[in-house]
This record gives structure tokens, C-alpha cells and sequence, in this order.
């Protein structure tokens, strides 16, 4: 059964409205999401297959990263530019962590060493979109089937990402008995503008984005293009115009991210998790252990041991495991319960979605090339 884009879409629409109710630690879309991916998966054996065209998932993170930009104020950005340059120091050790313990553990099980770092920063710091950017690089260092196998580990860091973040912020949140300082959210929130100068706005940094991201030579996911755009006419528009507006900006931000990481995991194929090799499994076991473990230590007290650094710990955990859409579902979810983490949202948002992507890369070239020269035979 073929479901085209508009089905595709009130499908994911639909399941978020029927969770709606539903009180759990686990945020509301990967609910929906997991709801209908196991209810696919569960039609398999009566020989039912569900295809989904994704093209409005694309466009929806696209969207939503769009947003980012377009909400990147100068004066947030000046705030917390310390915050965001520890976040993408502790990212890069992250991913080279994962590097590190992917390759030690395939190497102690007897699979190729590069399986390490698929099962590692490519997948995990990286996400799907990295696992298909790189597929081709790994298939010809000597890892065949390199694509198959990043994209079976990215829907586990996608899936571990969804059922955990949220509640490291939430430990850490209740341990330390935090609470929201609140002001920076409600002064952002105070810019008003027009709503259709923004959204036309919106619609020119997507299309000019993409255009820019196809000229960038490192390999990237496309929105990068977008952001850029967006971050430039916000820049822009916080010196001459005042056009943007931010209560618009915030409603397109939550259900452009909230709609994709339904339609992300609807589409997603659970049941190729059941045919990951015992040693891959326990690879990327070992891996979510480790960083939730370094998200809840270090991650933590070098982001400033307040409610923000707490909120900031789930995000990060949120795309060093799974995706930057991941972590900003987290730390909305800790938002609703807690109070606003405007400092943590763009701290999170800047370096998982776009610092992350272009550090990772030279990560994992590097890291490919170091396996390939002394490791490989």
C-alpha cells in the first residue's frame, strides 16, 4: 500500500492528535512516530507493506532549520556564544569518543575496524543523512554494504535518542532541583512583527538555501544551505527592518520539527533492527551507554551545572545519539514541564544542526583514514 505525500502527512498528523492524552517521559512525536512504525511493522507478516513518500518529511526539516535561523538572534547569540563554543568542543570529543570506542569494540569482536565508526560518529553523532552522504567513502576504504549498515545503526541511535533524552534532562532537572530563570524567553518572545513578511521570508531562505548547499563542496545535509540564508537575514533584519516575527517563528519551529520526527519514524523500518548481528548491537549498546553517562557527568558541569546546562545535557545527548530534530523534541518536552531554556535551545539547535556537520566530517575522514592505514590489513 502506497501512501503519497498528503496521506503521508495526515498519517503523522493523525498520530500525534491520538497521543495527544497520553502522559509520558517519552516526547509526544516519537510516541506517535513508534506507535505507527510498529503497527506497520506488525502488518509484515500478513504480507501488508506500507510505502511512504517522504518528501514532505524532507521539506518539514528543512523548515524547521530554516527557523533556527531565522531565530538566531545577535543579541542570544552574543549571550551565548561561551556556551555554544564548550557545546561544540565537548560534541567534537564526543564524536571522536564514539570513534574510538566503535573501533576498539568491532576490533575485540572480530568485525572490519571501520564498522566502528559507522557504528560511531557517522551514524550516531551524524544521523542518516551523514550515513548516506558517506556510504560510498566507506564501501571503498573496504567495508562493503557500508550504507545498509549505517542506516540500520542510525534508526537505533534515532530510536534509543527519542526514548532517552529527554529523561537525562529530567534526572538531572529533579536531582539537582532546578527550576527555569524564564526572562530570556519571554523577552525574545516579546518581538512581534508581520506574519507574512516572515513566512515569505522563510520561504526565500529555503529556496536560497538549497541553492547554496549544493555549492558547498564538503558533504552536507541540505538544510545547512537554509540556515546559513536564514541566520543572515535575521542578522539583517535585527539592524534595519524588525520584520520577523517571533510568536509566528515559534509555531512553524514546533510542528515543522514535532511533524518530521513522526514522519521520520513511520517511515523507518523497525524491523531492520532485528536484523543487526549480535556484535553490531552490542557496539552501539556500549555506545548509548557511554554518552549518556558523559552527557550526564561532564556535559553537565562544563555547561554551567544550572537548569539550562540540564536542559542543554538532554539536547546534547539528543543529536550525539540520534538528530538535532531528536534533541530539540527533548528539550521542548522539558520545557512544557519545567519552563523556557532559550539560552539551551540555541546552544543546542547551532551546534547540533549546523557546527556539528561540518566538524564531524573531518572526524570521520580522519578517523577512516587512521583505521585504513594502521588497522586494516
Amino acid at each position: 500500500m502506497t501512501l503519497n505525500a498528503s496521506e503521508t502527512l495526515a498519517l503523522g498528523a493523525g498520530a500525534l492528535w491520538c497521543v495527544r492524552g497520553v502522559q509520558t517521559l517519552i516526547p509526544r512525536p516519537i510516541l506517535a512516530g513508534l506507535a505507527v512504525a510498529l503497527c506497520v511493522a506488525a502488518a509484515r507478516p500478513f504480507q501488508v507493506e506500507f510505502t511512504f513518500d517522504t518528501v514532505l518529511r524532507d521539506l518539514l526539516i528543512t523548515v524547521f532549520f530554516t527557523t533556527v535561523g531565522l531565530r538566531a538572534s545577535t543579541s542570544l547569540l552574543k549571550r551565548d556564544g561561551a556556551r555554544v563554543g564548550v557545546c561544540l568542543a565537548l560534541a567534537v570529543a564526543g564524536a571522536i569518543a564514539q570513534n574510538a570506542v566503535g573501533v576498539w569494540m568491532a576490533t575485540l569482536l572480530g568485525l572490519n575496524p571501520l564498522t566502528g565508526i559507522v557504528a560511531g560518529a557517522l551514524t550516531l553523532a551524524g544521523g542518516p543523512a551523514t550515513a548516506l552522504a558517506f556510504g560510498q567513502t566507506f564501501d571503498q576504504a573496504g567495508l562493503p554494504n557500508s550504507q545498509t549498515i549505517g542506516l540500520a545503526c542510525a534508526v537505533f541511535g534515532i530510536v534509543a535518542s527519542g526514548l532517552l533524552s529527554a529523561g537525562i534532562g529530567e534526572f538531572l532537572v529533579r536531582r539537582h532541583g532546578l527550576r527555569s530563570e524564564g526572562g530570556s524567553a519571554n523577552a525574545q518572545a516579546a518581538r512581534t512583527g508581520s506574519a507574512l513578511d516572515t513566512v515569505g521570508l522563510l520561504v526565500l531562505a529555503v529556496g536560497v538555501g538549497s541553492l547554496l548547499s549544493r555549492a558547498i563542496p564538503v558533504p552536507l545535509p541540505g538544510h545547512i544551505g537554509a540556515m546559513i540564508v536564514a541566520a543572515v537575514i535575521r542578522w539583517t533584519d535585527d539592524r534595519r527592518g524588525q520584520l520577523l516575527d517571533e510568536r509566528t517563528l515559534a509555531v512553524i519551529s514546533e510542528w515543522s520539527v514535532n511533524l518530521f520526527i513522526v514522519l521520520a519514524l513511520v517511515s523507518l523500518k523497525l524491523w531492520v533492527l532485528l536484523d543487526l548481528a549480535l556484535p553490531l548491537f552490542a557496539i552501539l549498546l556500549v555506545q548509548v551507554l557511554v554518552t549518556c553517562f558523559v552527557a550526564v557527568v561532564l556535559v553537565w558541569w562544563f555547561l554551567g551545572r544550572n537548569y539550562e546546562a540540564a536542559v542543554a545535557s538532554a539536547g546534547w545527548t539528543g543529536f550525539m545519539i540520534g538528530t538535532t530534530a531528536n534533541a530539540i523534541t527533548a528539550i521542548s518536552a522539558l520545557e512544557r514541564r519545567h519552563g523556557p531554556a532559550p539560552g539551551a535551545t540555541m546552544t543546542v539547535s547551532v551546534v547540533g544542526a549546523f557546527l556539528i556537520d561540518f566538524t564531524n566530517s573531518f572526524v570521520i575522514l580522519t578517523s577512516a583514514d587512521f583505521v585504513r592505514r594502521y588497522l586494516v590489513n
